[in-house]
């Protein structure tokens, strides 16, 4: 069974924006795309940058790093190729939860 952790609220990740939490003993980037919330990898598959402070636009985040672009829906670059995990998300009643499995 898949074992959902909560990791904030909602209001902490606004629409538009990312930010990294530590879930599960993993560091997982969570996004917020017009109101619905996604939840992949931290780590950029390339250079390792930090993709929860990347630039967000729509369902695309930017890494800072190199410039790789990562579909947050899916964790997939979007030229193909490389990707990091997708993580389960549930927002119940304001609050966001994660199953980092």
């Amino acid at each position: 069974m898949t074992q959902f952790i909560e990791v904030a609220r909602l209001d902490e990740v606004p629409v538009g924006t990312g930010t990294t939490f530590h879930v599960g003993g993993k560091q997982v980037a969570v996004f917020n795309v017009a109101g619905t919330i996604y939840a992949i990898g931290d780590s950029c598959a390339h250079a390792g940058g930090s993709l929860g402070s990347g630039k967000l636009e729509g369902n695309v985040v930017t890494c800072r790093s190199h410039g790789m672009r990562y579909d947050v829906r899916t964790g997939e670059v979007t030229t193909g190729g490389l990707q990091v995990p997708a993580y389960p998300v549930k927002v119940i009643d304001g609050k966001i939860f994660i199953a980092p499995e």
